[in-house]
């Protein structure tokens, strides 16, 4: 379901959260088209915590810590780098409103970044909003083969430690299913997001510089648990 925004008032953060309690989230045709439209889909992407499956050869490069992975650094770096075109994404729906929306939530602290940094250049990150203990992953992008994959990695078990029970992808991709991504009825989203928005949670519950070993050992009790 889709509703244009063009003809309605300028969105404001607090609007936005509100729509994000409500399990509704803007986007644009494109970086050069001004307006947003909603989008409240059928069936959502979530990727269970509690079940977060990491690739085998995955986990030796997350364990080798061959990146430096930072948190909350530069919001506008990365909205950059989620804005560029990718290998199955050639054009972004990243417009001037979502970057001003994005920015001020940052701002509020219910916007957060994981940063994947190689020398001193940031090769690969992503973005999303933190409300309750839900988090809504918005975009990622890589430089370098596995930089969004180490961010989200870090994202998973930067989140388990934070009490969060909900991760939101809004759809499932292949890049996304092979962590253990699935569609859920918009019901059961809806049961799944008021839980969350009724808990606590803390982003920033541990350091920013986390090595490889400490993010899998955090995954590795989730899913012992789980």
């Amino acid at each position: 379901m889709a509703a244009n925004t063009s003809d309605q008032l300028v969105i404001t953060p607090q609007v936005l959260l509100k729509a994000y309690a409500c399990g509704i989230f803007p986007m644009a045709e494109s970086a050069d088209d001004p307006n947003l439209f909603w989008i409240e889909p059928e069936h959502r992407g979530v990727l269970p915590l509690e079940t977060f499956h990491i690739p085998k050869r995955l986990r030796r490069t997350v364990r080798q810590d061959v990146f430096e992975v930072r948190v909350d650094t530069d919001f506008q770096l990365v909205i950059d780098g989620c804005a560029e075109p990718q290998d199955d994404r050639k054009k972004t729906w990243i417009n001037s409103e979502i970057r001003r929306l994005y920015g001020a939530l940052f701002d509020m602290g219910h916007c957060h970044t994981v940063e994947v940094w190689r020398d001193g250049l940031l090769v690969g990150g992503l973005y999303g909003v933190s409300l309750g203990a839900a988090f809504f992953g918005e975009s990622m992008f890589s430089r370098e083969r596995d930089a969004s994959k180490i961010a989200l990695v870090h994202l998973a078990a930067r989140l388990i430690a934070g009490n969060y029970t909900l991760l939101d992808t809004q759809f499932v991709t292949g890049h996304l299913s092979q962590f253990g991504a699935r569609e859920v009825p918009k019901t059961r989203y809806d049961r799944m997001l008021e839980a969350a928005l009724h808990r606590h949670a803390d982003f920033l519950e541990l350091p920013d510089a986390l090595n490889g070993d400490a993010v899998l050992d955090i995954l590795d009790k989730a899913a012992r648990q789980g």
